[in-house]
């Protein structure tokens, strides 16, 4: 995008806040297709702000903005017309967010804008990379809401969107609130359409089943690739664990961009003025156009073994290849593993157990935490709360050397690194519900 002049200066209402209109204006102007304004004080950012005031701490305002994708490649079976839609966008998203705070620096304002996705901080990987959440900045000024596929739905754009981010360092004349309804209409074709079950019909998310898949050729989906090779002694060994086809798909995403395997929820999404007439005027057909080619599509889909993504496929596309892979989202802190527990835990793989845990961790990163698994949910919580069915005592870095599979738990139990107080079938059980 042609970086231009604002044709117009910011009218400076106080002696350090910006006109709010002149900002979204100027948005829009160079490529945007929707932006509001968000304080940094506001309760919609609660969770956010320490991130964000520790990546910039000028931070005095935020600028959200949309950029709309082009519906039919997202809908379409193949997914390099897809993949090509979403890196184009983007771009521009990145490009109109440069041109924001190019215009605020000719002005004397500080301001930054972060990437709309790569490139992140890989040093903090596997936990949280980026240095801003766009999506509940979006929601917060009022560009949309949350629809239960985890995206943010415009309510004219739908889905279709990608956001960007600007961080100023002024506030502004004025600002926006979220939107008084939510355009998600439950009618959960995100549901049926994702390949690995990981969006449930009573809302709960599956994080690690849908990062496995959706995202192998990403970060760490890529680390195990390049061990798969590093584990094949020759060439015809490789291919019997990693076919050519997926080594081209890698190379591929290593040349152009990292493509997504499915992001489905999307396609089939029908929320949104702009895109809802069709669901409307004739479900049975959009379902037939949209839903069912993806529901048919022959594919390899990605799982961790003996995790409910893998018996989802199996139960729901039998005609789909399943594929195991080992699981990527391996923390390397105490704080990342409990933290991440809710997201990587498999509900399905839990049934029958019923059980309080209370963790002991020792050594260089010392940390209790309780931890309740009951009727397929978990709950994790600092300090020793209620009678536990299971103690662990864990020096902190043999634990966490056991989940990258570095060391092994005999070892740790024959020199003691770990103990139980309890039934080892519980250590077992507990193992099942985290399948890597």
């Amino acid at each position: 995008m042609k970086l231009t002049e604002p044709n117009t200066k910011p009218e400076r209402m106080e002696p350090e806040k910006l006109d709010a209109g002149w900002l979204k204006q100027f948005a829009i102007d160079h490529g945007a297709d929707d932006a509001g304004l968000v304080p940094i004080g506001d309760p919609g950012l609660d969770d956010q702000r320490a991130d964000i005031l520790k990546f910039y701490p000028k931070t005095k305002a935020l600028l959200a903005i949309v950029c709309r994708m082009n519906r039919e490649p997202i809908r379409n079976p193949a997914r390099s017309v897809a993949n090509l839609e979403f890196h184009s966008t983007g771009e521009d998203v990145n490009d109109v967010c440069r041109a924001v705070v190019t215009a605020l620096e000719q002005q004397g304002v500080s301001a930054i804008n972060p990437p709309m996705g790569f490139p992140m901080e890989s040093d903090r990987f596997p936990e949280k990379m980026w240095v801003v959440s766009h999506k509940p900045v979006a929601v917060a000024a009022g560009l949309g809401m949350m629809g239960i596929h985890r995206n943010v739905i415009h309510p004219k754009f739908g889905n279709f969107i990608l956001l960007g981010t600007v961080l100023i360092g002024n506030e502004v004349t004025e600002y926006g609130k979220p939107i008084d309804y939510n355009p998600c209409l439950s009618c959960k074709l995100c549901v049926a359409a994702c390949p690995v079950g990981a969006i449930s019909p009573d809302g709960k998310f599956d994080l690690a089943s849908c990062y496995t898949h959706n995202y192998r050729e990403f970060m760490g989906g890529f680390g195990d690739w390049v061990e798969r090779v590093a584990d094949a002694k020759n060439g015809l060994n490789l291919r019997k664990k990693v076919t050519r086809q997926e080594t081209v798909s890698t190379w591929q995403s290593l040349a152009f961009g990292p493509n997504y395997k499915a992001a489905y929820c999307l396609s089939v999404c029908p929320a949104g003025e702009d895109v809802i007439g069709p669901f409307k005027a004739d479900r049975k057909e959009f379902l037939n156009e949209i839903l069912k080619p993806l529901l048919d599509k022959e594919e390899t889909i990605y799982v961790v073994p003996k995790s409910d993504a893998e018996d989802h496929v199996k139960k729901r596309f039998p005609h789909k290849k399943v594929k195991q892979v080992r699981g990527s989202l391996l923390p390397r802190t105490i704080k990342g593993f409990l933290s991440g527990m809710p997201h990587t835990f498999q509900r399905g793989q839990s049934a029958g157990l019923n059980a309080v845990y209370h963790l002991t961790f020792t050594g260089k990163e010392p940390h209790i935490a309780t931890v309740v698994i009951k009727d397929k949910t978990i709950q994790v919580t600092d300090g020793h709360e209620g009678k536990a069915d299971l103690q662990l005592t864990a020096d902190s870095e043999t634990w966490l050397g056991f989940l990258a599979k570095e060391r092994s738990l005999l070892w740790a139990f024959l020199r003691r690194k770990i103990r139980i107080k309890g039934s080892p079938m519980l250590l077992v059980a507990f193992g099942k519900c985290f399948p890597s």
